[in-house]
Order: structure tokens, then sequence, then C-alpha cells
């Protein structure tokens, strides 16, 4: 089956998103995206394999956001505000989305971060929560896949997060 990269898609809707964390999008045993409510974002708006930054690929997506979000009701009582490890989360899923969608083998998995830096906060009277992926390394060795990214986050075009050298991972299935 052809990449949905060689198919030429770019953007994928909620109900596509829904479909990769169900494992129907890649297929089985390849890269899936948490399902809700772990799953940060609601649309991709675009992905792309050149340019960005970088040259090697971008992804970006969308989180709207509204006030009955279930992280807006325990952090914190009172003061809510999104967390910001799942603005992070999100970006580790974006960078999984994108080798899946080059048609990578395997589960997608986080494997680390140089440096974040949280410089604002997604509050629930905001509207939408912006995320930008690039791609700095596609590590491709035998059974090897990784990619290594830069990602900022925005909340109504305001730039909040950064996180620099994103890692993920493709983990073979186990042989039988």
């Amino acid at each position: 089956m052809a990449s949905l990269l060689e198919r030429n898609v770019h953007s994928f809707d909620k109900n596509d998103l829904l479909a990769c964390s169900r494992g129907e999008l890649f297929g089985p045993g390849n890269s899936q995206l948490p399902a809700p409510n772990m799953l940060m974002f609601d649309r991709i708006t675009d992905i792309q394999n050149e340019g960005g930054e970088y040259g090697l690929g971008y992804v970006k997506a969308e989180l709207d956001i509204t006030k009955d979000l279930w992280f807006f009701q325990c952090h914190f009582p009172g003061d809510p505000v999104m967390p910001g490890c799942l603005g992070l989360d999100a970006m580790w899923q974006l960078v999984g989305f994108f080798l899946g969608w080059r048609g990578g083998p395997g589960k997608g998995r986080a494997l680390g971060v140089g440096k974040v830096k949280f410089k604002g906060e997604v509050l629930d009277h905001a509207k939408l929560v912006t995320y930008e992926i690039n791609l700095k390394k596609v590590i491709e060795r035998g059974q090897l896949i990784m990619g290594i990214a830069d990602g900022k986050v925005y909340v109504d075009g305001e730039h909040i997060y950064t996180a620099e050298d994103l890692q993920v991972g493709l983990i073979p299935p186990k042989k039988a």
C-alpha cells in the first residue's frame, strides 16, 4: 500500500485522526495517535516532506479550545490552565504521525527532548492552539526509524512554548 505521502494527502480532519487512533490510517502495528482525551489536536492543516525551517518537512496542526476540555476541570480547580506537558505530548504525537505518514513501519514512541521552554499558557478563554513541527533529521537505518524535530506552540497567535530536539522512534513489531 502506498504511503499517504505517496498518495499526496497533506491534511487530516478529526475523523482521519480518530481513524489513526484506532490503527486504521497506517495499518495494524504501525503509528497510531492516542484516543481522546489524550489526542491533543483536532486537525492537521498541513504536512509536507520538504520545506520548513530545515528543508526536511513540517507539520501544522490545531486544537480548538473550549471551557469544557477535560484538563481545565482538574488543572487547577479555580485556576484552569492546560498542562504544559500536554502541549509537549502533542508535539511528540505529531512527529510520530509524520513518520507514519511517510510510510515508516512500527509503533511511534517518544524517546526524548533536548530543551523545552514555556513562556505562556493556554487558559480556558483561549480559542485556538496551533502546533508547528519542523523536522531536523529523519534517520532510517535498518529497522531504526527516528525523527528529530523542533516544535512551537501558539495560543491565539502568540508563541508560548518551544521544544528543541523532539525525538520519536518507530519501534518495529516483535517477531513471533
